[in-house]
């Protein structure tokens, strides 16, 4: 692991490392926020799944996180969303390849050898950071925007013992029945739809839904409503009858002001479930 950056961030340090992935068979880059308390204790680690197009550092310089990480004594970290390299696999549509890996490990070419973004978001990265930081192993949250609010849900209800509590910003909601999620699944996974499910909240919230407390925000004025559908994700929470906090905020959209302006009740709800542990 190499360190890119740091700088002084409330107290803490926001820094920016990379590092030769084996699962992604490239050099990934992540950033990580580390709240003051770190100084003196191992702390709870939430994890930011950015969207499409992004990279590490959209959310780390544009969502506000820091600010509330450190006042709830947690730690952020900012994964990439895609392998990156002159070797890896990419397409001319910005929805497919580099910058949309949409947090699953590929089985067909030619995106299979690279992208492998849910064994180095959920295996890979984390082993590294609990070896060289003083995180938490026993308290993860995650949390998400877009591609990455699918990433997050997706995530969490297939592991609800590494990830205690899971959030979402406007997440890609049922990809299986939407143009974003048909085109990349098959892509990454192929034309067999049964292997889709796995990947889809709302399809996973109807089958098992996750144990602990899960909080949405979705914005009523989001240019990509009917892309991101999430009136399919509440009626499938409503009919688990997950426990859980849907909100429609009027007249956001779907860009970071949204999500800088609902950070600090994601920050302190995944803050009150890692503390509780």
């Amino acid at each position: 692991m190499e360190t890119v950056s740091e700088n002084r961030c409330f107290e803490g340090v926001q820094g920016v490392y990379t590092h030769k992935s084996d699962v992604c068979a490239c050099d990934m880059t992540f950033g990580l926020f580390m709240p003051p308390q770190a100084k003196v204790q191992t702390v709870p680690v939430v994890w930011y799944l950015s969207g499409l197009t992004c990279t590490h550092e959209n959310a780390m310089t544009k969502a506000g996180a820091q600010r509330w990480a450190a006042e709830q004594g947690v730690a952020v970290v900012f994964p990439d969303t895609s392998p990156r390299g002159e070797d890896v696999a990419d397409d001319d549509a910005y929805d497919l390849g580099k910058g949309a890996g949409f947090y699953v490990d590929a089985t067909q070419d030619p995106w299979a050898p690279h992208f492998q973004m849910l064994s180095y978001v959920a295996d890979e990265l984390p082993a590294l950071l609990f070896k060289e930081f003083a995180l938490a192993e026993d308290a993860q949250a995650i949390t998400g925007h877009s591609m990455g609010g699918h990433g997050a849900l997706t995530l969490a209800m297939a592991r609800p013992d590494q990830y205690v509590s899971a959030s979402a910003f406007a997440p890609i909601a049922n990809p299986t029945g939407s143009d974003w999620g048909r085109k990349q699944l098959s892509a990454y996974l192929g034309d067999d739809e049964s292997t889709w499910a796995k990947h889809d909240s709302t399809l996973m919230m109807r089958e098992h839904g996750h144990p602990n407390h899960i909080l949405v925000d979705q914005g009523a004025d989001d240019q990509f409503l009917d892309l991101l559908k999430p009136e399919a994700l509440s009626e499938a929470m409503a009919a688990k009858r997950q426990q859980g906090t849907f909100r429609m905020q009027a007249g956001y959209d779907h860009s970071y002001f949204f999500v800088a302006s609902f950070m600090e009740d994601h920050i302190a709800f995944h803050a009150d479930a890692l503390y509780g542990v």
